[in-house]
């Protein structure tokens, strides 16, 4: 190699280095607010982006009866975690989340279609035998009114505000799914939650069912390519203005490290190659 070729090749590693560190390092804190199902993957997330990270900070501000959109609007967090995006925010999606329909396992309906749903939900449907199940009356579980599941599972459907004030409101995913198993007749419950842990009750033997969908089962690949419709996205919200750390982030989430983590709970996304 001569002179010349030597000097332009030290040139362009100086001036690719500093890019390169930049790109490989975040640095500085940040508070990634949320209120839902999503605090175990977002801490596991925090920490893994912290390890790679030495020089960064997370804060997972978690509360059930917060509201993540306004700890960000008033600059207590710089990351909200959401499943519907706002109006001139940014919106990062880092996975798919299923809303699964439970009832108990003695509950013999066979499926539902989303209009059913929408009807079991704002109380049109009172009785299981209305939509070809057994003749019990429908115990109907709801969730908090500020989670992210039960916001995406009203607007999915068109019932925001219509499900009744009788409803049974129950916050823990394990306290919801005890409560479907253990209502027996005249009464047969039904809620709405994650399909991660939904699944999980099914597989470890707990005494409820997942019911199909317009025909179309709850599970990871359908509701991963859209045929399974009562899906939500589970986003990161931020401020439009720039911000290394929050988007040093994002991308953590969204790298195959980061799908992994995610894939414990929730559904990856498609990666562009």
């Amino acid at each position: 190699m001569g002179p010349a070729l030597i000097v332009l090749g030290l040139c362009l590693f100086s001036l690719a280095a500093p890019v390169q560190a930049a790109e490989a390092e975040a640095a500085g804190s940040l508070a990634i607010a949320g209120n839902g199902p999503e605090l175990f993957v977002i801490e596991r997330l925090a920490r893994a982006f912290e390890k790679a990270n030495p020089k960064a900070y997370v804060d997972v501000l978690w509360d059930e009866n917060s509201k993540p959109i306004e700890l960000v609007k008033s600059a207590q967090a710089q990351i909200a975690v959401s499943g519907t995006a706002q109006p001139d925010w940014q919106a990062v999606q880092i996975a798919w989340d299923g809303i699964a329909i439970m009832v108990n396992l003695s509950n013999l309906t066979k499926e539902i279609t989303s209009q059913q749903v929408a009807d079991i939900f704002s109380g049109k449907v009172k009785s299981w035998s209305e939509v070809g199940g057994p003749d019990t009356r429908i115990l109907l579980v709801d969730r908090p009114k500020n989670r992210n599941v039960r916001e995406a599972f009203e607007q999915h459907l068109g019932i925001a505000g219509k499900i009744p004030d009788s409803a049974k409101v129950i916050g823990p995913d394990e306290k919801v799914i005890k409560t479907v198993a253990g209502t027996l007749p005249p009464l047969s419950a039904v809620t709405y939650l994650s399909l991660g842990p939904a699944l999980e009750a099914v597989a470890s033997g707990v005494a409820v069912r997942l019911l199909p969908i317009d025909k179309v089962e709850p599970e990871e690949p359908p509701v991963k390519d859209g045929r399974y419709k009562l899906r939500r996205p589970v986003l990161l919200l931020s401020k439009q203005e720039p911000n290394p750390i929050v988007d040093a982030f994002q991308a953590f989430a969204l790298s195959k490290q980061g799908q992994q983590i995610l894939d414990e709970v929730y559904i990856p996304i498609d990666q562009k190659p």
